[in-house]
């Protein structure tokens, strides 16, 4: 079958433009303006304390209102993901807010992915229909201090069946959302048969937050910003929970993450094109309002020049992220796993990128908590760790097109006399 030429993206539905028009509105007239009530709170608080800031539920009631509710999951939604991949973007303009205020935000996201497509329905009863509810938040166990969970391959915890239970013993570490109250079950990944073959060994399994043996310590910071929901070492000792309680198959568990982590990871590059957008429309503010030698910074032709590569990286992003959303939706996870991997590199170094320049721009204000920059640059530098370094997603690549059959055959070169 001969491959397009180029590919014909489907034109949004009315309904995705719809929802696409209300999110605008909704993160310009709420989400935006309720940062302040948001960062205030945190303040006051404290970086140690993980109690949810009451303007989420504000937000959260605003925005079933508007129909904006688990648009990431298209048997929720009805949207595709070329068609979420917009709305996300949108959401990213304000991360630590806009993306739970439409119950769209991670680890949640991955663990409904999962439960959705391979929880019994007795799971889906008591985990997924409340976690789509809003109501509990989740985590996802996976990466471990002792070793490289760069390839998951490498993890130790044990999961050990002792009859009508496994029996579960292991420290994790960057646990998203443990800390947070609300975070009521932890999906956690460990070998149940390290005898197997080397893709075989490991499973999930679903563990309440409350089960006896699990020590959900310390959060870990981000280039010293404490999230609200957590990133944290957590020690599992001799934590019981009943066969039921394994998701999927046992054995799957690497299957499992490659399937949680696929969507997971164009999700995540989507929403961060937002916060590319929002430091880029801040160095357009910094440079036409700020004045040095003589004129505003808008008049300087390094800062004309540095705001257009910003737009030109940022739209090269956003078109390798919509090509990887369409495929997706065209032919599935599995024949965008590259593409994906793409933009997992390609898309946090550009908006990495843009952050930069807007922090330089600002000078002493953007290195510190005058604005949300330091933050955002934070942020979206450990977004080159997690889900796959950038290195483990490059030699897949570099693999990859190393296989690939060239177009045409290369005509010989004076060289090739002498090989």
């Amino acid at each position: 079958m001969n491959q397009p030429m180029y590919p014909a993206y489907p034109a949004p539905s009315a309904r995705a433009q719809e929802l696409y028009d209300a999110m605008l509105a909704f993160v310009r007239d709420e989400v935006l303006p309720a940062e302040a009530s948001y960062a205030a709170y945190r303040a006051e608080r404290g970086p140690a304390d993980h109690t949810p800031p009451p303007v989420l539920e504000e937000l959260k009631e605003k925005a079933r209102a508007r129909g904006l509710w688990n648009l990431f999951l298209p048997h929720e939604s009805g949207l595709s993901q070329l068609e979420y991949a917009p709305i996300a973007e949108l959401s990213g303009w304000s991360p630590e807010l806009a993306p739970e205020a439409i119950n769209c935000a991670a680890p949640d996201t991955g663990n409904m992915e999962l439960l959705h497509l391979v929880g019994t329905p007795a799971q889906q009863d008591r985990w997924l229909k409340p976690l789509l509810d809003g109501a509990i938040r989740s985590a996802f166990a996976m990466t471990e201090p002792a070793v490289a969970s760069s390839d998951a391959t490498n993890i130790e915890t044990r999961i050990d069946r002792d009859t009508d239970e496994y029996v579960i013993n292991g420290r994790k570490w960057w646990i998203t959302g443990a800390a947070d109250p609300r975070c009521a079950v932890l999906i956690v990944m460990g070998k149940t048969d390290p005898t197997a073959e080397l893709h075989r060994q490991q499973s999930m399994v679903i563990v309440p937050a409350d089960t006896p043996g699990v020590d959900i310590q310390r959060s870990l910071p981000v280039f010293g910003h404490h999230d609200q929901h957590g990133h944290c070492v957590v020690q599992f000792t001799d934590v019981r929970v009943p066969v039921e309680n394994l998701l999927g198959e046992e054995g799957g568990g690497f299957a499992a993450a490659q399937m949680r982590l696929g969507p997971g990871r164009i999700h995540h590059v989507m929403r961060a094109l937002g916060a590319g957008e929002r430091a880029l429309a801040m160095m357009v503010r910094r440079a036409t309002t700020r004045e040095a030698f003589g004129g505003p910074l808008a008049k300087q032709s390094s800062v004309r020049e540095r705001i257009a590569e910003s737009r030109i990286e940022l739209d090269q992003a956003r078109a390798l992220c919509h090509h990887a959303a369409y495929v997706v939706d065209s032919q599935g996870n599995k024949a965008a796993r590259h593409l994906i991997a793409e933009a997992k590199v390609a898309v946090p170094r550009a908006v990495l990128s843009v952050i930069d320049r807007a922090i330089q721009l600002h000078g002493g204000a953007g290195i510190g908590d005058s604005t949300v920059l330091s933050q955002l640059w934070a942020w979206h530098r450990a977004m080159r760790i997690f889900d796959g370094p950038d290195e483990a997603h490059l030699a897949t690549l570099g693999r990859a097109e190393l296989m690939r059959a060239p177009l045409f055959e290369l005509p010989p070169t004076i060289h090739d006399q002498f090989a």
